[in-house]
């Protein structure tokens, strides 16, 4: 008999940056420089027309162009005496924040549309979400955009790759050593955009707070089941206002920028799930050409040009400068001091590193430059560096939710992996049917109960994983939905579960079994003495509903020799809010030991319109071990 051992997992939180708009007024010398920050002793020597000012979360802040102008002249009336180590504009390692420096993975986006003032929410024909509150088609644009990167064999995206973090990179670094580093990931396949979510479980504030901004990244995360910190190590959350809104004083006098970027803990909010990086993303086209419409091309063409040169902006600064000011930035005093690799490059309409479209394979984008170091310029296409995978990559963990309707499925992967990023998803939908896609949906030919299998890949290390669940469909129409809410334990956390001490168990932490599908499980007993262990959740099905079937898979394994006697039993009850036992499922014992996992199904229709508790008991005698291990439970309704 082995002892067994578990692991409490902790967490970490994160940082921020921002993008700016300016253009051309005339500053006397000598000017008063006014602002609402001007009287604080910290911004001595700081230019007090950049949005930075007085707003120090307000990282990589794209300028208007009026606000760039005026921070022009403002620099040249003030140029530093400092002189550079090796060029004004040289980015240098900031040393990390939290032990993250770039995104040196692959990176992802998750785009949030924040507040129910966008509108009503469908689907066009390419699978991108429309708003009726979006008559521009901001967010279809996004979506495009980010779905381009890495396609069409783009090197907008290679510029970044230059940057890397890791044990080797030392703090004050202006390049990338040989060995002990890890380069930001080049976006390869075009599976830059992991996820949309329409928020309009309330209204947007009309001036967002960071704090607020930074909440709702963390909420996101959430609803994109990244409820790990290595699930949001290569991630950032764009969190998009609706038209008419001022987050963080947008297009108001105290906001003269498009955008910024930065991390939760520099906003002052915590998160249960690791550092989130997220992008503060205003409506920029109620700043029209102050925030880039038209910036590269001309008339309707040009509409949306803002939001691909501000957003991708803020993009850039986040891969290479994650947790602000941890990644790579500039330090050499000169009028040049703390901006990002974006913010060198702003606004350039012409010579060497002009703004320009970028040609992908969703569609041409108008973007803009950033700083690349060993060019020592600012560039629109870079070879890409260290291979662009951004490191060795990482083991990945597959989950997913489903709901149904009539005869169709719909998918949503929430897989996530740990030190890299998923590079393929493949699916088997248990009728022959298959797909690659991320999110899919699928529709079959006739009613019934069917395993459908997703199984992910790292796009470097090519390490996999899979998971498995049971989805009930029916001719009869109607919406289905699974009702168990963490059904694999794949967040890595009991909650919603109430278990006892040591049930929650992962492939590392707990030797001896394994998942069923993903790396988590639920392992009751198996100490070879007196024990009772329990998992249960309460879950309310709703009325109306015509079918509810409970599965979940079962392995039992066990030191017990008779064939005969059942000395340890787990039982599988459905429970009232008072705890009396409204029916005992099954119940289990030493002598159902077998290899491998069974799934075992059970009807609870007759508790529809109820809200009822499903729950596993197991109980050990004194000696001689049996482990019952319970993974993947679905509670499915139609």
């Amino acid at each position: 008999m082995k002892a067994r051992s578990k692991a409490v997992s902790a967490v970490a939180v994160t940082a921020m940056t921002a993008l700016l708009a300016f253009a051309g007024s005339t500053i006397a010398a000598g000017a008063s420089n006014a602002s609402a920050g001007s009287n604080n002793p910290n911004n001595a020597g700081e230019d007090p027309y950049a949005p930075s000012y007085a707003h120090s979360y307000r990282h990589g802040a794209v300028p208007t162009r009026e606000a760039h102008s005026r921070m022009k002249q403002w620099n040249a009336l003030h140029a530093a005496t400092t002189a550079a180590a090796t060029g004004t504009q040289t980015l240098s390692y900031g040393g990390g924040v939290d032990g993250i420096g770039v995104t040196s993975g692959t990176p992802k986006v998750y785009i949030v549309v924040y507040g129910n003032q966008w509108g009503t929410a469908s689907t066009d024909a390419s699978g991108n979400m429309t708003l009726s509150g979006d008559s521009a088609g901001a967010v279809p644009y996004l979506q495009k955009m980010f779905k381009g990167l890495g396609t069409n064999g783009e090197l907008w995206s290679g510029v970044m790759t230059q940057y890397c973090d890791g044990a080797g990179v030392a703090s004050g670094a202006t390049s990338c050593p040989s060995s002990g580093v890890s380069f930001v990931g080049y976006p390869t396949g075009g599976a830059t955009l992991a996820g949309i979510w329409y928020d309009n479980s309330v209204a947007s504030p009309s001036n967002a707070t960071a704090a607020q901004l930074a909440q709702e990244a963390v909420n996101a995360a959430a609803h994109f089941g990244n409820t790990t910190a290595a699930s949001n190590r290569f991630v950032q959350y764009v969190i998009l206002s609706p038209t008419g809104t001022h987050p963080d004083g947008f297009n108001t006098s105290s906001g003269q920028f498009c955008a910024w970027h930065d991390y939760n803990g520099d906003a002052g909010v915590s998160s249960p799930y690791g550092d989130i990086a997220f992008t503060n993303m205003p409506y920029v086209l109620d700043m029209g050409s102050s925030c880039g419409q038209n910036f590269v091309n001309s008339g309707t063409a040009g509409n949306l040009d803002g939001f691909s040169l501000v957003e991708g902006h803020e993009y850039a600064e986040t891969v290479t400068d994650q947790n602000p000011a941890g990644g790579w930035t500039n330090h050499t005093g000169s009028s040049y001091n703390g901006q990002e690799n974006a913010d060198e490059c702003a606004w350039l309409s012409s010579g060497q590193g002009a703004s320009a479209n970028v040609s992908m394979g969703t569609g041409s984008f108008a973007m803009q430059s950033t700083w690349s170091n060993d060019t020592n310029r600012c560039d629109i296409s870079h070879p890409i560096v260290g291979g662009g995978g951004g490191g060795t990559g990482g083991t990945p963990t597959a989950n997913f939710s489903f709901t149904t309707s009539g005869l169709t499925a719909n998918f949503t992967d929430s897989s996530t992996d740990s030190g890299g990023t998923i590079g393929s998803h493949s699916w088997t939908f248990g009728d022959n049917g298959t797909s690659t896609a991320t999110n899919p949906s699928h529709t079959y030919a006739a009613g019934g109960t069917y395993t459908v299998t997703e199984t992910v890949t790292d796009s470097t290390s090519g390490k996999t994983s899979s998971k498995s669940a049971s989805v009930t469909v029916s001719s009869g129409g109607g919406g289905g939905s699974q009702l168990i809410v963490n059904p694999g334990f794949e967040t890595g956390s009991a909650t919603p579960w109430s278990m006892t001490s040591g049930v929650l168990c992962s492939n590392s932490s707990c030797s001896g079994e394994t998942a069923h599908g993903g790396s988590w499980f639920a392992w009751m007993d198996g100490y070879g003495s007196s024990h009772t262990d329990t998992v249960s959740q309460s879950v309310a099905i709703p009325s109306g509903k015509t079918s509810a079937t409970l599965t979940f898979y079962l392995h039992i394994d066990t030191a017990e020799t008779t064939t005969t006697t059942a000395y340890d039993k787990l039982s599988v009850q459905v429970v009232n809010s008072s705890g009396t036992v409204l029916k005992t499922l099954a119940t289990y014992s030493n002598l159902n030991a077998a290899s491998g996992y069974a799934q075992k199904t059970f009807d609870l229709s007759a508790y529809i319109g109820q809200t009822v508790t499903v729950k596993f008991t197991g109980t050990e005698d004194s000696s001689l071990q049996t482990s019952f291990v319970v993974d993947d439970v679905n509670l499915n309704v139609q």
